[in-house]
């Protein structure tokens, strides 16, 4: 099979949010979006001291698309506005569909707090398609035990969402996506398949990985074109990626901070909203 070309490579470039510092190589200099992925921020690692401070991030609204969380390393608590409250343990994946409006709030568990130790995660956001931005919300608590594992020599994949060698992952999205953890070992080779149709990333966490010959360290996000039936793989060390694909949304984007709609007019729409309350309530 014909492997894709490596199109593009950024470098996650650092800087603070809130009480946390991320890093974000998407969107990044001449690279928007890679629909239907619109964000890509990377929390950590870190250690935190026990019973040290825990930065959480305050309640914030979401309305259009999907913020999903891969986490890593450590442990979270999450609830939002529709009174789903969540504890998620390392290798466990959030998957959040904003939908007409829904405010959370996230940060290390208590128990996290009280133990300490390594905090690691990746914040997704995934575009929803037009007919979808004002569905429901709803929120996916999807545990490591629920999620496919795939063994090759020297890569570990949990498939999070999509079909991939005859499993399914346990995420239900609106559109067509693959998303993989992956976890390798140097040396380790592979292809990944992917549908022609599909956009594809690979944002590389941790250790330094060659794929079309050219070499992706860590903090740096391949973006790949759509000439292929898939991605050629070397890991040159031990590290870990996130591998994602998906079907793109191709319809106009309108956004403004936490709001991602088609059209301006849905956007100021969307700000009434959320001050009117009709996005529900969280306390702090």
């Amino acid at each position: 099979m014909k492997a894709r070309k490596v199109q593009n490579i950024s470098f996650a470039k650092e800087f603070p949010m809130g009480p946390m510092r991320v890093k974000q190589p998407l969107p990044a200099t001449n690279l928007r979006q890679v629909s239907p992925f619109l964000l890509l921020h990377h929390a950590g690692p870190d250690y935190h001291t026990p019973n040290g401070k825990q930065p959480r991030l305050s309640p914030h609204p979401h309305r259009g698309f999907e913020p999903v969380t891969f986490l890593f390393q450590g442990k979270i608590h999450h609830k939002d506005s529709l009174g789903n409250e969540g504890l998620l343990n390392a290798g466990d994946v959030q998957w959040m569909t904003s939908g007409k409006g829904i405010i959370h709030s996230e940060g290390p568990s208590a128990a996290f707090a009280a133990e300490g130790g390594n905090f690691e995660l990746i914040q997704l956001w995934v575009n929803l398609p037009r007919k979808d931005k004002m569905t429901e919300p709803k929120y996916q608590h999807l545990t490591k035990e629920t999620m496919p594992v795939l063994q090759e020599k020297g890569l570990t994949m949990q498939l999070v969402a999509g079909e991939y060698k005859g499993q399914i992952g346990a995420a239900s999205t609106f559109s067509p996506i693959l998303a993989m953890m992956v976890h390798f070992e140097a040396g380790a080779k592979t292809f990944f398949e992917i549908p022609t149709s599909y956009n594809a990333v690979a944002y590389v966490l941790d250790g330094t990985i060659k794929s079309d010959e050219a070499t992706i360290e860590k903090l740096h996000m391949a973006t790949f074109d759509q000439t292929g039936e898939g991605i050629d793989f070397e890991a040159i060390t031990d590290g870990k990626l996130l591998l994602l694909a998906g079907e793109p949304i191709n319809e106009p984007m309108s956004t403004y901070g936490p709001f991602v709609m088609n059209s301006p007019a849905e956007l100021k729409q969307a700000i009434e909203d959320y001050e009117m309350g009709l996005m529900g309530v969280l306390e702090s």
